[in-house]
């Protein structure tokens, strides 16, 4: 038994259900679509909870992390800065060599046809480098 009295620990989407439960609100209701959209784009993806409580998906690599924080819901790209974004969603981490990040504020939408397709996009770039 863990600590918490349960008989077996929680799997990594255990866990990311968890956190949109906890948060509720706008972020949690960001997050939840961000994972929906994210599943849709890849059907193979896989879930993971990483550094302590940062939702994590993966495909041949990491794809991207959804990090909540008080004031948006970032998504952040391993790999963004390889990426073509031509809708332009990239809005933050834009000054490094790697990452890229999108910020979403309460209130904001989602390009959601332009994020699935950066989804898509980081997938390709993951098993490009597989395969090589």
């Amino acid at each position: 038994m863990t600590k918490s009295g349960s008989t077996e620990a929680k799997t990594p989407s255990q866990q990311i259900d968890a956190r949109i439960e906890e948060l509720g609100g706008w972020r949690g209701e960001t997050l939840g679509r961000l994972r929906t959209l994210i599943r849709q784009a890849d059907p193979e993806v896989v879930e993971e909870w990483k550094w302590r409580g940062v939702p994590v998906w993966e495909h041949a690599g990491i794809i991207c992390t959804g990090e909540t924080y008080k004031a948006v819901v970032k998504m952040t790209f391993a790999r963004g800065a390889s990426l073509e974004d031509p809708k332009g969603l990239f809005n933050s981490s834009l000054e490094g060599n790697t990452r890229r990040a999108i910020d979403i504020r309460e209130g904001e939408t989602i390009d959601e046809e332009a994020l699935m397709a950066l989804v898509r996009a980081a997938v390709a770039l993951n098993t490009s480098k597989v395969k090589r």
